[in-house]
């Protein structure tokens, strides 16, 4: 794999050479067990019922815009010559408003953004293991990294986003994002290990085999999130690729805070929105209980949690989707129409 190892003409010493990793996939894929043959048909009625959904919303969008065209129409139509002037000279302020409403917010944003990157905490989502991953979930992964960067992008304290490791089916799949080439990110086709081989001591690998738990962000690491979907086929594979490296690792200090129902493995907009969270409020406490669905965890939430949060906690997969979604109709626009 290109992305673990070094060329003698780059300037890096031998011995400073990391070990290659070994990430290749079997060269046999063994037949599913029951329950993982469960598992799957249980995500393909999921996708298959939240597309259908999804089809379902469009369509309602399409006809809700059609019968508002309608209304004004009709409402032009029944209205003199004066008050059909009044009435586009209002529609056109209203609209200007709106308007410069989203640019000032953009403008806004680019400037926490620019800070960012100048002086806020590197984060890396680490996209190399997608010849490890089928179509759909590279596909997924895509969808994750695009809630990270709404997400990042609408905090009051956001980090400085790299992507590493870009390259195959997963290039060509962020190319299709809407305003992806304009994204305000570090866009890597090479490893973190090579794109920041002279801050290699600053590199941490977050990973929940670790047995570091980590206290506090350190302006000067630079964290890296293991971008790989379905986990369960490639256990401790970030906490090995980290170790053949010779980089640091560490994980979320969730056990101090909660109970988790199952594995203490996050999506990696999940692991983004803890990070940007914890930026915002310097309180993990407040960024697991905010960010980590009630689905994934035990016990009772403490009083002082959020309104925002309590009402979260009931949310299903779908809802929190159809929450997604929405934020990210207002977030992607922004981008693409700059």
């Amino acid at each position: 794999m290109a992305a673990a190892t070094e060329n003698d003409d780059n300037g890096v010493d031998n011995h400073l050479k990391p070990a290659p990793v070994n990430l290749s996939p079997p060269a046999e894929q063994k037949p599913l067990s029951k329950n993982a043959h469960k598992k799957q048909l249980k995500q393909q009625r999921y996708e298959a019922k939240k597309a259908e959904k999804k089809a379902q919303e469009k369509e309602h969008k399409r006809k809700e815009g059609e019968r508002k065209h309608k209304e004004w129409e009709e409402t032009l139509s029944n209205a003199t010559e004066e008050e059909r002037l009044k009435l586009i000279e209002s529609r056109k302020s209203l609209r200007k408003e709106r308007m410069d409403k989203r640019s000032e917010e953009k403008e806004k944003k680019m400037e926490r953004l620019t800070r960012a990157k100048e002086i806020g905490q590197n984060v890396v989502v680490d996209v190399d293991f997608a010849h490890l991953m089928s179509e759909s979930e590279i596909s997924s992964l895509v969808q994750q990294i695009m809630y990270c960067y709404a997400v990042n992008g609408r905090s009051t304290s956001p980090c400085h986003l790299w992507l590493t490791g870009i390259k195959g089916e997963m290039s060509r799949q962020l190319d299709k994002l809407p305003g992806f080439e304009k994204w305000f990110i570090e866009k890597e086709s090479r490893c973190y290990i090579e794109a920041m081989a002279d801050r290699k001591e600053s590199l941490v690998y977050l990973t929940a085999d670790s047995e570091t738990v980590l206290d506090e962000l350190d302006p000067k690491s630079i964290y890296i999130i293991g971008g790989l979907v379905d986990r369960n086929r490639f256990k401790g594979i970030t906490m090995n690729k980290a170790q053949e490296q010779g980089i640091k690792t560490a994980k979320l200090p969730i056990g101090e805070y909660m109970k988790m129902s199952s594995s203490q493995v996050l999506t990696v907009n999940q692991v983004v929105e803890i990070l940007v969270k914890f930026l915002e409020t310097r309180d993990w406490k407040t960024s697991f209980f905010t960010v980590i669905p009630q689905r994934k965890r035990t016990g009772v939430d403490p009083i002082s949690c959020s309104e925002e949060h309590q009402e979260k906690e009931g949310d299903e997969d779908e809802k929190h989707d159809l929450l997604e979604r929405k934020k990210l109709c207002v977030e992607v626009p922004l981008e693409s129409g700059s």
